[in-house]
């Protein structure tokens, strides 16, 4: 797979590989030389095993089980510290009330819910954000030229199609995104798998919490890290499924011990049971590395061991075919391993450990100090309310605790006198003012870094405060939650290319449903998988910010926006449901074929409509010369007419001879009539000329409309009834 980087050695911390080890000192330092792979153990055909552990003798996989198990508790003893933290923000989470003594037996146990408050805060706003209602979760991107708008029709396909998937088909990928988003905070990171499920026949993306994948504290990423583990818990019943299905190796299983149980934790008030038959086994799938081949290389597998007694129980490949890469003589240069897990990240930790930090970390001092300040208060109310002190022992008065009902009075034997001086009570003072401005202090502290003050929490601000000044508020103090969303944006990112991989794979257009609205074909999943990124925008933190931007669309219209695009973006942005139903209905898009056909028809009568028209523009220019030459001829003739009628009333004047007016007028009439005769023709030719012409033109238009609809009628024709192309 292409963007995925080998993994590299993290140190002293990391243990070596079966096969790997230092040479005992007898032995000579120099490394064998590399043997030529078995034919069972080629990487072609190792890519094919369902389990490759059946392929290996018994020694090997008591050599492979033992690594797997030591590999997994090197890497667990390497984050005990984050590991102490993390119950310590779960109890803080979770409200955990422990049974206290000091200062006395049944003192206040008080738990403020600061981090409880800050966890539901960011979920409040980060999971709506990442999981729209409108149901437009994917967006596939359109970039570079789109001639006829097919990679535009494709990537509608393809986001509606994955938007559906997420929602319908993986139904239990929303509800993890929403347990996540509490998870988050508190942890600081969160893990997703994304596989391809025989069980399920579909795509799964499972949620997965950081105690449950143990990876080493100081490794880079997870594509970098030498390996991660993964814990299960199998029933013995499951167990056997697996060894029936053929998935793991058929093996004895041992009786169940205390270690297969998840961890005691009696600060959650969690206690392990008794060991029975109930009780799961703790299973061990590691990502590791391994050289099963011989070569000297170890290749990427995914390795599963009974954690018990370190029984290996299944070994596939960690690659595809296409992640090999050799050299010219055909030997494996690398192998690029195949990440099926996500990180979602919080707050990057500053020393630089895999673990990320939440407001489990941040909080978790201020929590407790809040707590403790709270039970101090209450305490100290307490005594000064029920009060006690010293009685005198010649008061006689009987020994033991007396209670007062309201408007109770009681009898004793000794005078007030004698009471006042007998009874000394225990002087107890009111709580310091320094512990309530105190305890004020830090929990405004906690919101400002939490980023829940009273504005965020749905509380208006003093009726006096500017607009402006509080927007300056809002948008201070979501800074911070702004720069943690974008981190779970690019997360989210990766989870969703991941999917795109599946579906590029194991995509079945026959159990595909009318989830789009143009039927979709494998075809669709072809592109890469860098343009496949979440709906969701990284830069708006709330439905104001959205309206705010699709309104100033709204005022830009008139720079000549496209008015139906921006009110789907204003109502995209009101997450309306079904939004679309509101616009007129179009026909379905024609099938690629008939798309492709249709193209190539306009772009012919593109060039024949260029072609008339470039005719059309030589002959009106022919045109207008013939209408110069004419008027110049007309011009001529007229010229030629005023002269010979000067000439001829000159000679009529030399001789004297005075001819009626009648006469002349009819010699003038009959060359006027002449001239005219001569231009009339010339009019007439023009005109005929384009007549003809205008014919021509309608009749090839008309013919070229005729192929067209020959051709789609043709098209239909061949076309099954159920939509789909031959």
């Amino acid at each position: 797979m292409a963007g995925y980087e080998q993994s590299q050695p993290q140190g002293p911390m990391q243990p070596q590989m079966p096969g790997m080890g230092t040479p005992p000192p007898d032995m000579p330092m120099e490394a064998p030389p590399p043997q030529e792979p078995q034919q069972d153990f080629q990487i072609e055909a190792l890519l094919r095993e369902v389990n490759i552990a059946k392929k290996l003798s018994q020694e090997k996989r008591e050599e492979i089980g033992i690594a797997v198990k030591k590999g997994y508790e090197t890497d667990l003893s390497s984050r005990s510290d984050w590991e102490q933290k993390l119950d310590e923000w779960s109890k803080l989470a979770l409200q955990v009330r422990e049974t206290k003594s000091y200062p006395w037996p049944g003192a206040s146990n008080v738990k403020y819910p600061i981090l409880s408050t800050a966890a539901m805060q960011f979920a409040a706003r980060a999971y709506p954000a990442l999981v729209p209602a409108n149901g437009n979760i994917v967006n596939y991107r359109v970039i570079g030229e789109d001639k006829g708008g097919m990679k535009a029709a494709k990537a509608k396909r393809v986001s509606q199609y994955m938007s559906w998937q997420l929602l319908e088909q993986m139904t239990d990928w929303e509800e993890d995104m929403d347990r996540m988003m509490i998870m988050l905070p508190i942890v600081g990171c969160a893990f997703k798998k994304t596989f391809w499920s025989e069980k399920f026949g579909r795509n799964c993306s499972n949620l997965v919490h950081p105690k449950d994948l143990v990876v080493n504290y100081w490794a880079d990423s997870l594509d970098k890290c030498e390996r991660k583990t993964q814990l299960y818990y199998y029933s013995k019943r499951e167990l056997l499924e697996k060894f029936r299905a053929g998935e793991f190796l058929e093996v004895d299983l041992p009786d169940p011990a205390a270690d297969n149980l998840r961890k005691e934790d009696k600060a959650l008030g969690l206690v392990a049971g008794e060991v029975d038959e109930s009780t799961p086994y703790l299973v061990l799938e590691q990502h590791n590395f391994i050289d099963l081949d011989g070569d000297g290389y170890p290749e990427p597998y995914i390795t599963t061991a009974l954690y018990q007694d370190a029984t290996l129980l299944r070994i596939s490949a960690r690659w595809d075919s296409d992640g090999v890469k050799k050299d010219e003589k055909g030997k494996i240069v690398c192998i690029h391993p195949v990440e099926y897990y996500t990180k979602f990240p919080f707050i990057p930790n500053p020393d630089g450990g895999f673990y990320d930090i939440g407001f489990g970390l941040l909080l978790g001092p201020i929590n407790e100090s809040v707590n403790t300040i709270i039970n101090q208060l209450i305490d100290s109310g307490h005594m000064a309310t029920l009060g006690g002190g010293w009685i005198s022992k010649g008061l006689r008065i009987k020994q033991g605790a007396h209670k007062f009902s309201p408007n109770e009075w009681k009898q004793v034997d000794a005078t007030l006198d004698d009471i006042k001086k007998g009874i000394f009570p225990l002087p107890v003072k009111e709580p310091s003012n320094v512990l309530f401005q105190l305890l004020g202090s830090l929990i405004t502290s906690s919101k400002e870094l939490a980023s829940v003050a009273e504005i965020f929490t749905g509380k208006m601000p003093g009726q006096n405060t500017p607009a402006y000044t509080t927007k300056e508020t809002v948008e201070q103090g979501m800074k911070v939650f702004t720069a943690i969303y974008k981190r779970c944006y690019r997360a989210f990112s990766q989870e969703l290319k991941k999917l795109y991989r599946l579906n590029q794979i194991y995509f079945d257009a026959q159990k595909v449903g009318s989830v789009t609205e143009s039927p979709m074909s494998a075809q669709d999943f072809n592109g890469p998988s860098d343009d496949i990124v979440p709906a969701a925008d990284p830069s708006a933190t709330s439905m104001t910010d959205k309206m705010q931007k699709v309104q100033m669309l709204g005022q830009m219209i008139q720079l000549g926006l496209d008015k139906n695009e921006v009110v789907k973006r204003i109502l995209e942005a009101m997450e309306v449901p079904n939004y679309q139903e509101l616009f007129s209905k179009q026909p379905p898009p024609p099938p690629p074929e008939v798309q492709k056909l249709q193209m190539e028809q306009k772009m012919k009568q593109e060039e024949l409509q260029a072609k008339m028209k470039m005719e059309q523009e030589e002959h009106q220019m022919e045109m207008e010369k013939i209408k110069m030459e004419l008027e110049a001829l007309r011009t001529e003739l007229q010229m030629k007419f005023e002269f010979e009628k000067m000439k001829l009333q000159l000679e009529m004047q030399k001789l004297g001879i005075k001819m009626k007016e009648g006469q002349i007028d009819a010699q003038l009439q009959l060359q006027q009539a002449q001239i005219d005769q001569a231009t009339g023709q010339q009019d007439m030719n023009m005109q005929q000329q384009q007549h003809d012409q205008k014919m021509e033109q309608g009749a090839a238009t008309h013919n070229a409309k005729m192929k067209q609809n020959r051709q789609t009628l043709t098209l239909k024709k061949d076309k099954p009834k159920d939509g789909t192309s031959k």
